[in-house]
């Protein structure tokens, strides 16, 4: 059995402008291969062709260049997409329709019948929270119990692979929380799930590999736990008592001091800096209070990468 479910092999997408025909390039050569199981979170700032990268992958838009594979079959091919649940940033749900009649359309439209599917719609429903809105029309609905209906809808016919643009979109804390346990355990019965956020904690707390775009290009790929390595890892050091020749010698230092409650927080990259400002701070007399190494954060590598 083949390991990647979704390949993207050189992709590009350029528009052209009305009435002028000046070409805008929005993805050039973006290239990614997520594996069987795993949480894959794709991101990038507003603008990086995201979207226009997940419409291309699910054969809403044409690629101007470029391949791509999904589970294991060259897409676009319409069959495939009956075991892949898809959940647009902005779904657009009929407002006429209920969540059990519109989840019950999508299902229909992925092969479902009968009493499978009114068992599997009522499950998907109560799964995302809205089984007490189950038979109100979706006009009636806020933006976040939309997001919900159309995260049902993408899970209704039990999806191998779940491309999700922006599913947190509109939901409160508590729905978010609620999402982001889903999809833990959507991983956990084994399915694929590729999914764009704008909320790095989410992909740093959810994700096993990540993309970065910027302009369209891909500027970081990879493990996280490669990506966030300790040699790039920050630590906090805290001292109280300290006088103005501590300060003078940490000058000479690359490190950040702020004040907090009367106390010096020194923020020191990598272990040599830690060492060195240690020595400086017992040197002077000052109390030292804490240490507290801090990994690199999914949001440092972001900034740094797209600025």
């Amino acid at each position: 059995m083949n390991d990647v479910v979704l390949r993207a092999a050189g992709l590009e997408k350029t528009f052209r402008k009305p009435f002028t025909g000046k070409r805008v390039p929005a993805v050039r050569g973006v290239s990614f291969d997520v594996v069987r199981g795993e949480i894959f979170g794709f991101l990038g700032p507003n603008g990086a062709g995201k979207t226009t990268t997940i419409k291309m992958l699910m054969g809403l838009i044409a690629p101007t260049r470029g391949q791509i594979d999904i589970l294991g079959v060259r897409a676009p091919a319409p069959d495939v997409m009956a075991r892949v649940g898809f959940l647009a940033e902005n779904p657009y749900v009929y407002p006429y329709l209920t969540p059990r009649e519109f989840v019950e359309l999508c299902g229909r439209l992925s092969g479902l019948k009968g009493a499978d599917l009114r068992e599997r719609t009522t499950r998907v429903i109560e799964r995302v929270g809205l089984a007490d809105a189950i038979d109100r029309p979706a006009r009636a609905h806020s933006k976040g119990m939309l997001q919900r209906i159309g995260l049902a809808a993408a899970l209704v016919h039990d999806p191998e692979l779940l491309v999700l643009d922006e599913p947190m979109s509109g939901l409160d804390p508590v729905g978010r929380k609620e999402v982001r346990d889903l999809i833990v355990e959507e991983k956990h019965r084994g399915r694929t799930v590729f999914f764009s956020t704008h909320i790095l904690g989410d992909v740093e707390t959810l994700c096993d590999r990540v993309c970065i775009l910027r302009r369209g290009e891909v500027v970081v790929a990879g493990a996280l736990r490669d990506l966030l390595t300790e040699d790039k890892r920050r630590s906090e050091v805290v001292v109280s008592g300290a006088g103005e020749a501590l300060r003078g010698a940490l000058a000479g230092l690359a490190v950040s001091a702020r004040e907090v409650a009367g106390e010096l927080v020194l923020e020191v990259e990598g272990d040599a800096g830690v060492r060195a400002v240690i020595e400086k701070v017992l040197a002077s007399g000052a109390a030292l209070r804490s240490v507290n190494p801090k990994r690199e954060r999914l949001e440092d590598l972001f900034v740094r990468e797209v600025l």
